[in-house]
């Protein structure tokens, strides 16, 4: 397999000394940046799909009728929060 390699890049003196400052016994700073690349990339490929399953999931339960819109299960949170308030006991305040 042929390599390829990334676009040089220019970064403010302060983050290249800090990716330096960081650096483990024997990791260059090439090494450093290809592995923050690929953790970068296996991120975003976890994220997309994320969402995808996220959003797969929505448009079943819409599709099942088992679908609650978000509305409405914030106005249920928002009474039991409003019960939960009025039924928390006051405090009372000691004078020191």
């Amino acid at each position: 397999m042929k390599t390829a390699t990334l676009p040089s890049l220019r970064v403010a003196p302060e983050l290249r000394k800090a990716a330096e400052a960081v650096l483990q016994e024997g990791e260059t700073l090439s090494s450093f940046v290809e592995e923050s690349v690929r953790r970068q990339v296996e991120f975003r490929y976890a994220q997309q799909a994320f969402i995808a399953r996220g959003l797969a999931s929505a448009e079943a339960a819409r599709k099942s009728g088992n679908h609650v819109p978000a509305g409405e299960v914030l106005a249920k949170l928002e009474k039991r929060l409003d019960r939960a308030r009025k039924a928390k006991p006051k405090r009372s305040v000691r004078a020191k």
